[in-house]
C-alpha cells in the first residue's frame, strides 16, 4: 500500500544522520528544509562549560585542530542566534550564518583565555562583525518586482513634493492619502525601500566618522581590546550618562543598542512622535556629544580616531 511504504520511507529517512537525509536521486532540499536540517545537526551538539572552553583553547594554541574544530562546532547555534538580526526579506537566513560562521571561526583563533571572559560575548563582536561588513559589501541584491519598484518610485516623488508643500518630513498617512494607497500597503513598501545599517556607514552631520569607530578598535593588531561585547555595552551605558533621555533612546533605536535591532529614521520618528528630520537632528547632536565626551576608558574600546 502507498500508505505504508511512504510511513516507512519516513521512518527509514529519521534514522539517517542529517548528512545523509538526501540521495542523489531524491528532489535537492528546498532553502526552507536546509535551515532546518542544519538547526536539527547543530542542536546535537553539547555546549561548552567555562572550563572546557580554557582547556579547548589552550589546545588551540599548541595547534591541536580537533580542539579548534570542536569550539568553533559548539558555538554554531550562537551565530544563528545573531544572524537572526540581520534577517530581512532579501536575505536567505543560510548566507548570513556562513557569513557569521566565518566571523566565528576568526574569532576562535584570536580568542585569549587568559583575560577571563566568557567566549560567547567575544565572539558575539566578530560574528556580528563579519555579516555586516558582508551586507555592506553585497549592497542591495534583492530582486524587487518592477511594479513595486515603481511605487517605490512613486513614494518618494510624492515625500518630496509633500515635503516642498508642507515645509516638513510628511507623515506616511499624508503620503497614503496623496498617493491613494493604502497606509498598511505603503508601509510594506518602506520596509522594503530601506537599506540596512552597518559598520562603515558616516554618522552625524559630518563623513569623518563612521558608525564602526563608536565600537570598534582602530589598531587591528589587537582588536580584543574592543570585542568584549558586555563590557563595551556597560561602558557605552556609563558614557551615555550625558545625554538626555530622548537622545539616549533615539541611539538606542537607530544602532539597535542592548541586542535590539536597528530602526530606520521613519521608524523612530513614528515611534516618539517627531519627524523623520527631528530624529536625524537628535541623532546628530546626541553622537556629537559622546565624541567630544570620550573618556580615556571609552578610547580603550573605540580608539583615538577623530578624537583630539
Amino acid at each position: 500500500m502507498p500508505r505504508t511504504e511512504n510511513h516507512r520511507r519516513a521512518q527509514t529517512t529519521r534514522s539517517r544522520p542529517p548528512s545523509d537525509l538526501w540521495d542523489l536521486d531524491e528532489p535537492p532540499p528546498t532553502p526552507h528544509n536546509s535551515i532546518r536540517l542544519y538547526l536539527e545537526e547543530i542542536g546535537k551538539i553539547p555546549l561548552l562549560t567555562a572550563a572546557q572552553e580554557t582547556e579547548l583553547a589552550q589546545r588551540i594554541e599548541r595547534g591541536d585542530e580537533p580542539a579548534k574544530q570542536r569550539f568553533i562546532e559548539a558555538n554554531l547555534r550562537l551565530v544563528v542566534f545573531v544572524a537572526k538580526k540581520y534577517l530581512r526579506h532579501d536575505r536567505l537566513l543560510l548566507d548570513l550564518i556562513q557569513e557569521g560562521n566565518l566571523g566565528l571561526i576568526r574569532a576562535v583563533e584570536k580568542f585569549d583565555w587568559r583575560k577571563g571572559f566568557k567566549f560567547s560575548g567575544y565572539a558575539m563582536w566578530w560574528i556580528s562583525q563579519a555579516i555586516a561588513r558582508a551586507i555592506a559589501n553585497q549592497g542591495r541584491t534583492i530582486r524587487i518586482p518592477v511594479h513595486v519598484v515603481e511605487l517605490m518610485k512613486k513614494r518618494a516623488a510624492v515625500s518630496r513634493e509633500l515635503g516642498q508643500q508642507l515645509g516638513r518630513e510628511p507623515t506616511l498617512e499624508e503620503v497614503s492619502k496623496a498617493m491613494g494607497l493604502p497606509l498598511a500597503r505603503l508601509r510594506e513598501i518602506a520596509s522594503i525601500d530601506q537599506e540596512p545599517l552597518s559598520l562603515e556607514m558616516t554618522i552625524g552631520d559630518s563623513d569623518d566618522t563612521r558608525l564602526g569607530e563608536l565600537i570598534e578598535e582602530q589598531n587591528p593588531h589587537v582588536p580584543e581590546d574592543a570585542a568584549f561585547l558586555a563590557q563595551l555595552q556597560a561602558q557605552l551605558d556609563r558614557e551615555m550618562d550625558v545625554l538626555t533621555p530622548r537622545e539616549r533612546e533615539v541611539l538606542r533605536q537607530r544602532f539597535g543598542l542592548n541586542g535590539e535591532h536597528p530602526r530606520t529614521l521613519e521608524q523612530v520618528g513614528r515611534e516618539l512622535g517627531v519627524t523623520r528630520e527631528r530624529v536625524r537632528q537628535i541623532e546628530a547632536k546626541a553622537l556629537d556629544l559622546l565624541r567630544r565626551h570620550r573618556s580615556d576608558r571609552l578610547r580603550h574600546f573605540v580608539g583615538s580616531a577623530g578624537s583630539g
